[in-house]
């Protein structure tokens, strides 16, 4: 068998000088980058190769869906890899499944890794659950900073691992000062970039060795998708791919098409969705029914100056807390436009309680170490106008006040 061959060397924005002149035109690299061309008929779109079975007599490797090697796999790659400014990338089945691989590639028994307390939860959850098992110590910080980094580094310590802007309270960490911190120490460093998309914040081009994506949020954008994407150098992710073959957490080939198709529209999205997020922020800080609003791009934002140094705008969640007059239930209830549902990022606004949802599976004692409360909402702004929003919290808000 020959499949023990790593060939997905991307043209990205490193590599490839008329991609480089094209950085900053994000729509363009929606659309362009990493194009798989219809070379029998000349269709517009990308043609989907669904066959699990080619020739082993072709050039290179075997082609395998497991391997991350099938034409519509490695043409999406080649799109997020231009997108995260990296040379290469990997498309797996799901968020967790890139954030799993990249913890057993980079990690063994004897290892320490340094985790950001605010992390998704299925996140924390897998370091509580999986890390002991397999002999791997971890330290989680409250806040990342160069004192608290210093004070975590041990002589195992591996890897840091951060999210920002972080999952439910959008607390902001300065990814410069970690890149620099990291590479001082021979550290690898990680990012889970979901929230923010590559459209508002590109973390390689402040030296994180590898950028993870939840494809189901933003990327996908139409709440219909479950996917997951690391982007790294070809040497990170030529590691990775030892590792990821694996473990089988690959993405069908249809579904990658349809990823494909919806990040031609992502940079529309979520530019649209970020102004609209700041504006409608902006109105929720100054209403009386809310106790607080969590969103970078309000200069009330404790890390409002990081956010601005590093992100390009400040992306569509917001999470804010009910004060005690307003029944949190009935204000759910009377939404007639934002949806409460799972998950996040779709073109529709939706709305969740985190303790029931993304971060259930931590203890009480571990929410309120991190400041998530029964009463904290986290919000996913689509791309619905302004106006329809307001009103639509404002009738909400009226409905739900305990008389």
């Amino acid at each position: 068998m020959k499949d023990e061959t790593f060939l997905l060397k991307c043209p990205s924005f490193v590599s490839d000088p008329f991609l480089m002149k094209k950085k900053k035109n994000q729509n363009y690299t929606c659309v362009h980058a990493g194009e798989l061309k219809d070379t029998v008929y000349g269709g517009a779109t990308a043609p989907i190769y669904t066959s699990t079975t080619y020739d082993y007599r072709g050039p290179g490797t075997n082609l395998y869906p497991r391997y991350f090697n099938t034409p519509n796999q490695v043409a999406l790659a080649q799109k997020m890899a231009a997108l995260e400014h990296t040379e290469s990338a990997l498309i797996f089945g799901s968020g967790m499944a890139a954030i799993s691989a990249v913890f057993m590639a980079f990690l063994k028994n004897g290892d320490h890794i340094i985790l950001q307390r605010a992390l998704y939860g299925g996140t924390a959850h897998f370091a509580a659950a999986e890390f002991d098992r397999v002999g791997i110590t971890y330290t989680m910080i409250e806040h990342i900073n160069e004192e608290t980094l210093k004070d975590s580094l041990q002589e195992n310590t591996r890897m840091v691992y951060i999210e920002t802007p972080s999952n439910p309270l959008l607390e902001i960490t300065d990814i410069e000062m970690v890149s620099a911190f990291a590479k001082a120490n021979s550290l690898t460093t990680a990012i889970d970039n979901t929230f923010a998309s590559p459209i508002n914040q590109n973390p390689a081009d402040f030296g994180i060795d590898l950028i993870i994506h939840s494809a189901t949020k933003y990327l996908g954008g139409h709440s219909d998708i479950c996917a997951g994407t690391v982007s790294g150098s070809q040497k990170h992710m030529e590691l990775l791919w030892n590792t990821a073959k694996n473990y089988g957490g690959s993405l069908s080939d249809v579904t990658v098409h349809l990823l494909e198709r919806s990040i031609k529209t992502l940079g529309l999205r979520v530019k649209q969705q970020s102004k609209t997020a700041l504006k409608l922020a902006n109105f929720l800080a100054r209403h009386p029914d809310l106790e607080k609003v969590n969103y970078p791009g309000l200069k009330s934002h404790p890390q409002h100056k990081i956010a601005k140094k590093q992100m390009h705008a400040y992306g569509g969640m917001m999470s804010f807390e009910l004060k005690k007059h307003v029944d949190h239930d009935d204000f759910l209830e009377e939404l007639k436009v934002i949806k409460p549902a799972l998950s996040l990022a779709g073109v529709e606004s939706t709305i969740l309680s985190p303790t029931q949802t993304s971060h259930s599976l931590l203890t009480p004692e571990e929410r309120a170490e991190q400041g998530i409360t029964d009463r904290l909402l986290r919000f996913s702004v689509g791309i619905e106008e302004l106006n329809i929003l307001i009103d639509d919290i404002e009738q909400a808000l009226e409905k739900s006040r305990k008389r």
